[in-house]
């Protein structure tokens, strides 16, 4: 039996091109011999779909393009991934289904049991749960069809919820001869792994081959990276899809197994293709090709800019120079060192004459105060407008290069550094951005070693640096994952890490206070286990610390 795992880079939305991509693969897998061919979850209307689930018009869409699929599988079986309605009386009107299909015929549905609402998923929110999991013969062969997270609670490894049934328990009863699942499992550091262990214990359990086919492409702030899985009965791996791309895994049942060689742990990679993708797809399914960024001279906008250019190429990507008084000339000519190492266009643009012009404006009212944080976010809004006014002339999407410990500290400027379309770096932690940046200059020197090196500034008042505001990043990012994806309280990371426990009630409640920031910042890519744009649901108005 020959089965292709078909990891597609779906559009949310987009009935009509996805069904014309599942509908090609089909055809090609039926010159190539394909027995059976498994899509990801919501393949038909891309995931995650949110609230078009609420138009009826858009699941009536979905399911016309669904009989498409069903009108091509003449001598060949199909399970992809859809939403369907139920017409019973329950809490929520539809099923997140996998359609099974052999021969021009529907065979049925099976439903998704278990339906994550945590984190980045709201799953519940639209769909009812499958009431019973069911073996089918498909090819000769018993098949169990399961949905992403019906294979996650039999690991033991879910963290943030417990569910009352197991599908894989319930699918061993029926002893299958194979096992598909069809995922959108978003990427974040450490997932890959996690996934693999998970779909070992389900293989394992189940005593038969167990196939992954996962999602890849970017949707809004969520990274899906494919590596779709073959695992034989032992769950020892046989083969694993590309990460980050398309794929199509062809796996003959019938061949002598020969185990997959073990995929090197590079985190620092995975991040860089993950954020490349995410920029690509964010671009290209929005219908943009060009991106631009301010470059300070500073470590932020250099890997944004190197990320850019990879993402959408040197032609498509405009740096920005916008010096201002307290600008070193270190900081323009790292900057125009980094463009013509990348190969970009750049414009220099002084801030100096609106800078004064913003000052004199309210010059009768700021008369009697000293100069302080309103002028350096001044200078910041500034360079916010120019970009903004060069994105409506042009066309470009503005690049924002706030990090994550940043943003998490309020330590930026709404309206101003913050103003963008997308936010690339805002899950990174500035020691993962220091990372990254020695991965790209691991062959060449592209990032100046200079902007890496020097002491992080805004450059908005002379002589400034970040620390003279914040404590050392790493003590930030060794509290902000104790705190933000760990869920510590302030005493036990003050414990931990030996620190001061006034300075991390001080962290956290900078965290707390700037919310509102975040609340009006560009969705940022996801490559952490809690980001601040997606999964992270905290109120503005509160008061803790």
């Amino acid at each position: 039996m020959r089965i292709l795992l078909a990891q597609l880079n779906a559009t949310v939305g987009d009935i009509e091109g996805n069904v014309k991509k599942i509908i090609n693969t089909i055809l090609r897998a039926k010159s190539d011999g394909i027995n059976l061919i498994a899509f990801p979850e919501l393949a038909v209307v891309g995931y995650p779909p949110e609230d078009f689930l609420l138009l009826p018009h858009f699941i009536h869409d979905a399911e016309m393009a669904l009989q498409k699929i069903i009108d091509s599988t003449q001598g060949i079986a199909v399970v992809v991934g859809t939403v369907r309605r139920h017409g019973e009386r329950k809490e929520k009107p539809l099923y997140n289904s996998a359609a099974v299909i052999e021969n021009g015929q529907l065979i049925g549905f099976q439903d998704k049991t278990l339906l994550p609402t945590y984190d980045v998923f709201d799953e519940r929110r639209f769909f009812e749960p499958s009431t019973e999991m069911l073996p089918w013969q498909l090819c000769g062969q018993t098949i169990g069809i399961t949905i992403c997270e019906d294979i996650w609670q039999h690991s033991d490894l879910l963290q943030e919820v417990s569910y009352h049934r197991d599908p894989i328990k319930e699918l061993a009863a029926f002893h299958p001869d194979i096992v598909i699942n069809l995922s959108a499992s978003p990427f974040n550091v450490g997932k890959l792994e996690q996934r693999l262990k998970i779909a070992q214990h389900a293989a394992i359990a189940l005593k038969c081959p167990f196939l992954l086919c996962n999602q890849v492409g970017g949707n809004d702030s969520l990274i899906f990276d494919g590596h779709s899985l073959y695992l034989n009965s032992q769950g020892d791996l046989i083969k694993t899809g590309k990460g980050f791309e398309e794929d199509f895994i062809s796996i003959d049942l019938s061949q002598t197994e020969t185990r997959d060689k073990e995929r090197p742990d590079n985190s620092i990679s995975d991040i860089y293709q993950a954020l490349v993708l995410g920029i690509r797809d964010y671009f290209q399914k929005s219908g943009f090709s060009k991106g631009c960024i301010g470059l300070s001279g500073g470590i932020d906008s250099a890997l944004v800019a190197c990320l850019a250019v990879e993402a959408l190429g040197k032609e498509h990507v405009l740096g920005v120079l916008m010096p201002s008084r307290y600008s070193s000339e270190g900081s323009i000519t790292d900057a125009l060192q980094l463009a013509t190492a990348l190969g970009i266009e750049t414009k220099q643009i002084s801030i100096e004459e609106p800078f004064i012009s913003f000052l004199d404006i309210p010059n009768p009212s700021f008369k009697q105060h000293p100069p302080d944080v309103t002028e350096e976010n001044m200078q910041a809004r500034i360079r916010g407008i120019i970009l903004m006014a060069l994105s409506n002339k042009f066309g470009y999407i503005v690049l924002s290069t706030g990090n994550k410990s940043e943003l998490a500290m309020g330590y930026s400027t709404l309206y101003g550094d913050m103003c963008g379309g997308l936010a690339v770096i805002g899950d990174l932690l500035k020691q993962q951005v220091y990372q990254l940046a020695h991965w790209i200059n691991r062959n060449e020197e592209i990032i100046p070693w200079n902007t890496i090196h020097k002491p992080p500034s805004a450059e908005l008042r002379p002589n400034q640096k970040d620390s003279d505001s914040l404590p050392d990043y790493a003590i930030i990012d060794n509290v902000l994952i104790a705190y933000i994806e760990e869920n510590q309280s302030p005493h036990a990371i003050a414990e931990r890490f030996g620190y001061d426990l006034d300075l991390v009630k001080g962290l956290i409640k900078k965290i707390h206070v700037s919310e509102y920031k975040r609340r009006q910042s560009p969705l940022s890519l996801r490559i952490s286990g809690k980001a601040f744009s997606v999964g992270r649901r905290f109120p503005i108005v509160q008061k803790y610390l």
